[in-house]
């Protein structure tokens, strides 16, 4: 049995509410920020003050998570089709789809991965067929005729 090996832990302001130390720790975890959220006001609410302070000592002995770990469920590039046109096949495929297999967990629902594969291999169907085309037009002929001499 393998076990996953988890990066650092960073907070990240960009995408948190107060100061990302939530947002950090559902990084961390690979669950989602919202549900890290719901735990630490639910446990303030319900008798355990001191995770204010623990927040706030967060706060100030986290980093902030470096612009180069990135985290691709968390940064995803959704491009848009004028995008998708000028994109290569490898920036097409180097997308990764997490689906998440519980509610908590980071990652996409399986309804929402389904249609980003199915955009991908879309937008790749778009890119061979304007190859085809370039390959079997009179130009590409005239090119290669050009290039032999």
């Amino acid at each position: 049995m393998s076990v996953k090996r988890r990066g650092e832990l960073y907070r990240i302001p960009s995408q948190g509410k107060i100061a990302g130390v939530c947002a950090g720790l559902a990084d961390y975890f690979g669950w989602e920020a919202w549900l890290i959220r719901i735990l630490i006001v639910s446990g303030v609410l319900f008798g355990m003050p001191w995770l204010v302070f623990l927040y706030i000592a967060a706060w100030f002995i986290l980093d902030k998570k470096p612009a180069n770990a990135t985290n691709p469920i968390m940064d995803e590039h959704v491009p848009t089709s004028s995008s998708v046109n000028q994109a290569s096949v490898e920036d097409i495929q180097s997308e990764p789809i997490k689906v998440k297999a519980r509610i908590w967990q980071a990652g996409e629902p399986p309804k929402q991965a389904f249609h980003d594969i199915r955009r991908k291999y879309m937008a790749m169907e778009r890119q061979l067929r304007l190859m085809e085309r370039y390959v079997t037009s009179p130009e590409f002929t005239v090119s290669r005729e050009i290039n032999k001499l």
